[in-house]
């Protein structure tokens, strides 16, 4: 992973509005900096972080997750009673965690919800009905809809912010690569309803040794431990991994529980465990374990090296499955609603003999 950019480099000089409040891009000469002092007083803490909206979400718009994980639905009533806290806003997934103990229910899942998205993911929004919207994820390629992964989400887990928008495109982002991070310190905005977690990317706006301080998709800032993120220049992206720094990525969620549709560090399925894990590297793979079996190139399964992807298909040919190849004939996968993300041989775990091509991605 990339070594963390100087705020300075990335951002030039910029506009501090008292104690603790962002630094953010200008386009200040070294002559203006020395009169900066004189125009602070004019500007009000915080006004560069508000959040620009008219405060609905409609058809055609673009918005943001704004909850710590989001569940994409296949229709407005499918969630069960077990999944009412994944949908308020914040969303309690340490609740719907504990509904999900039982592998029945989690299989339950199966066919109710199609994909998840992050704090901070673009959306487009494609439809609304009543307390929901329609929406595609942009970041998550399928051939469902061009514009990304769709699925129905209440309304509320979402925000339409212009401005955030605007951060994105001029300023560097930080990237969370440690499972989980914790915002703190967070300012000009009531809306404090998320934790950030793997794969979560926001706008940098200032930094410091210790923290690295982001934009939030509903307006204001906070602060994540620098060891928590990875930082890259606008247009930047992660150096070209090696299967190695794959493999260390993925080993990181070993032990972490299935879950059908789950993208997160709360819970993966099988073909959102290699989607992520790519993605951390800068590499964006289609969302499906169908799509991901059409990129890359074929690779015999006696020539494997760490990273490859192992692909799993029925007697009828459809991909079903798919886990990454980590050496020494053994893979990383997320199996099933009875399993965790575990390695295992995987030859001795096909017991069905569905093995039905490996891919090379880098």
């Amino acid at each position: 992973m990339r070594t963390k950019i100087a705020v300075s480099a990335a951002l030039g000089v910029g506009l501090v509005f008292g104690s603790g409040a962002p630094a953010l891009a200008s386009s200040l000469t070294s002559t203006d900096a020395a009169k900066s002092a004189e125009i602070s007083a004019d500007v009000v803490p915080g006004q560069e972080l508000e959040r620009i909206s008219d405060g609905k979400i409609e058809k055609g718009e673009t918005a943001y997750v704004d909850v710590t994980v989001a569940t994409l639905w296949t229709d407005t009533d499918a969630p069960r009673k077990a999944d009412k806290p994944a949908l308020g806003h914040p969303v309690d997934l340490a609740k719907w965690n504990k509904n999900l103990k039982s592998t029945d229910v989690r299989r339950g899942l199966t066919g109710k919800t199609e994909t998840q998205a992050t704090y901070g993911s673009e959306v487009t929004v494609l439809d609304t009905k009543g307390k929901w919207s329609y929406v595609s994820v942009k970041d998550q390629k399928t051939p469902k809809n061009k514009k990304g992964y769709p699925g129905w989400l209440p309304t509320k887990q979402l925000v339409e912010n212009d401005r955030f928008t605007k951060l994105r495109d001029e300023q560097p982002r930080a990237v969370v690569t440690k499972p989980k991070s914790e915002l703190e310190g967070i300012e000009f905005t009531k809306d404090t309803g998320a934790d950030v977690s793997f794969n979560v990317d926001l706008p940098l706006i200032a930094q410091d040794v210790d923290d690295v301080r982001v934009a939030l998709p509903g307006g204001g800032a906070a602060w994540i431990d620098a060891d928590d993120v990875d930082v890259y220049d606008v247009g930047e992206k992660p150096a070209k991994p090696s299967g190695k720094d794959l493999v260390k990525t993925a080993k990181q969620f070993d032990g972490l529980r299935y879950l059908w549709a789950g993208v997160s560090a709360y819970g993966f399925d099988c073909s959102g465990f290699t989607y992520s894990i790519y993605r951390a590297h800068g590499i964006d793979l289609p969302r499906d374990s169908g799509e991901q079996a059409k990129v890359g190139k074929a690779v015999s399964s006696k020539s494997l090296k760490a990273g490859d992807l192992l692909f799993f298909s029925t007697s009828s040919g459809t991909v079903h499955h798919v886990g990454m190849y980590i050496g020494d004939g053994k893979m990383i996968h997320s199996p099933n609603a009875s399993k965790d993300v575990y390695v295992t041989d995987w030859k001795k775990w096909d017991t069905g003999n569905e093995f039905s091509g490996a891919r090379r991605i880098l």
